[in-house]
């Protein structure tokens, strides 16, 4: 018996396709965002517009680098999406809330529950163990520390022997674990690390920025960190580059070299 070919029905072939074409991606989650973001130091000739006009977002569960030359508002755009310092015109929005409706009780708390910080300066507090740094934010909150996401963080940042110890007499390195520690304790909506490698050794930093990068993979953490370091940008997802002020470029999955070249492309 010969084939019989046949004529697909259209109706079929039409609802075929709908099924198998892939479904658009869904809208990105930003965590933090600034939308005409404004601030202003001093008065008459002695005025600093230190972030002018910036609109940025920073997506959520993404690692993303601010870098910039020395005065181009990197820190200042952080403190600002932070809640730690106020801009002079423009919103930021962390997740759906407007910081600049909130009063200073409800930032504070807002930060405490929601925001995580690590900075270069480490800031822990002398007379506390590495334990109790750890869970200071849980301790002010009054809430309960959940031990298993304790034990699994120090045992993941390699601190579980120091917990006893107090900073001076912890390393550096062992110091900014523990700082990241508290910044992740609280299961934060963000993390904003400000030159978190600073005051590290190579060996230090890799461990740390490597941390930061799990910690967004594993953990769906979302990161905003400012670092002059082309290596340590290159941990990030994304890098938003300022000048001035003001958002002159960003780069998608970057590396080392690609971070560097732009870093040299915007100095010329």
């Amino acid at each position: 018996m010969g084939c019989v070919l046949t004529t697909p029905d259209p109706k079929v072939v039409t609802v075929q396709n709908a099924l198998t074409r892939e479904s658009p991606a869904p809208p990105e989650t930003i965590a933090s965002r600034a939308i005409g973001l404004v601030k202003v130091y001093g008065s008459g000739e002695e005025t600093v517009r230190a972030l002018d006009n910036v609109t940025v977002g920073f997506p959520a569960k993404r690692f993303t680098a601010i870098m910039g030359p020395s005065g181009s508002g990197k820190s200042t755009l952080m403190h600002c999406l932070a809640g730690l310092d106020t801009p002079t015109s423009g919103t930021v929005l962390l997740g759906d809330v407007d910081l600049g409706g909130l009063s200073d009780k409800k930032l504070t708390l807002l930060r405490r529950e929601r925001v995580g910080f690590v900075f270069q300066a480490f800031n822990l507090v002398p007379t506390l163990t590495a334990g109790e740094n750890i869970t200071l934010p849980i301790d002010l909150a009054g809430e309960k520390v959940d031990r298993a996401w304790f034990d699994y963080l120090v045992a993941q940042l390699g601190i579980t022997d120091r917990l006893t110890h107090r900073p001076s007499e912890m390393s550096g390195g062992q110091q900014q674990r523990c700082a990241c520690a508290r910044a992740l304790i609280n299961r934060p909506d963000l993390v904003f690390a400000d030159e978190p490698t600073g005051n590290l050794d190579s060996n230090s930093t890799a461990e740390m920025l490597g941390f930061l990068r799990r910690s967004v993979d594993e953990f769906g953490q979302s990161v905003v960190m400012v670092t002059h370091d082309p290596r340590g940008a290159a941990y990030a997802d994304r890098v938003v580059f300022l000048a001035d002020g003001r958002v002159v470029d960003e780069l998608h999955d970057p590396t080392a070299d690609s971070v560097l070249e732009r870093v040299r492309k915007l100095g010329t």
